[in-house]
């Protein structure tokens, strides 16, 4: 049986086909069900997943998607999937899930994503127990890397960095308010637009104003999200995405200062999910 996994976030989407005892991962554009509709799911899959497919018969798909808790946006991908690949057996669920099993497998605990956007449960074994309502990244999404690249564009745009980091953004970015301004209220996709600053803030560790935007950010979840569970303080807490996996060492010492026993930290889940599958 040839079987097909898929982790999506919104910027991009790791897919991976275990084929005749041999794993073939492929990446493809991240698939929101909030930014692409139907029709625009099966261009992407057309255009960037079946080339890399070589013909091969897909008998089951496993996807792991964001906007996926929704029934109806879960519908969709569905059926986008099926049209693409009309012989295969089609499970969609959301990344959560998806995170929970590569992080937990069948034990207890909580499971934080921090990608593009960002996401927790309490993972009983089985299921999700218990979740944080994710309000997207206009209202909520904190620690993730669209929160923490609004943070960069608020400070370059209220001239809050000092002179050297206006310097190194100005330099990096060549952008101006107006065009910062157009990417995210008049063209598509602003979250994705959003995250790409947390590049800047990778790049600047060190600066007291970059580490106080990281801790804010990562902080900002911690409070609003983890300590809503009373699980936290009892079950160790996985974290996955790549905005987990490259400020790890915030994430560690903020585990420290809530009193949390840090469980794994993963820049992806796939390998996880190759294991739970296989």
């Amino acid at each position: 049986m040839n079987i097909l996994i898929a982790d999506s976030g919104a910027t991009k989407c790791e897919w991976c086909l275990l084929h005749d005892g041999r794993r073939k991962k492929i990446n493809t554009q991240g698939i929101s069900p909030y930014f692409l509709d139907g029709a625009g799911i099966v261009r992407v899959l057309q255009a960037e997943l079946l080339p890399a497919l070589k013909n091969v018969q897909v008998d089951e798909v496993w996807y792991y998607g964001t906007g996926c808790n929704n029934p109806d946006n879960r519908k969709m991908v569905q059926q986008a999937i099926k049209k693409t690949l009309p012989k295969a057996s089609v499970h969609v669920t959301h990344d959560v899930m998806g995170a929970a099993l590569a992080l937990c497998g069948d034990e207890k605990g909580v499971v934080c994503i921090l990608g593009t956007g960002s996401s927790s449960c309490y993972f009983d074994g089985r299921k999700i127990a218990k979740s944080s309502p994710g309000l997207g990244f206009v209202l909520g999404d904190e620690g993730s890397g669209a929160y923490l690249g609004k943070k960069v564009l608020q400070y370059y745009l209220y001239n809050t960095f000092d002179e050297e980091l206006r310097y190194k953004f100005d330099a990096k970015y060549a952008t101006n308010r107006e065009e910062i301004l157009e990417n995210i209220y008049k063209r598509p996709l602003p979250n994705r637009y959003l995250a790409a600053y947390t590049l800047f803030l990778g790049e600047n560790r060190g600066h007291y104003m970059i580490e106080n935007i990281i801790e804010d950010g990562l902080n900002d979840f911690f409070f609003n999200h983890l300590c809503k569970y009373r699980e936290s303080w009892k079950l160790p807490i996985h974290f996955v995405g790549g905005v987990a996996y490259g400020f790890r060492d915030v994430v560690k010492e903020l585990c420290s200062i809530y009193e949390f026993d840090l469980g794994r930290i993963l820049q992806k889940p796939m390998d996880g999910l190759i294991k739970y599958h296989s």
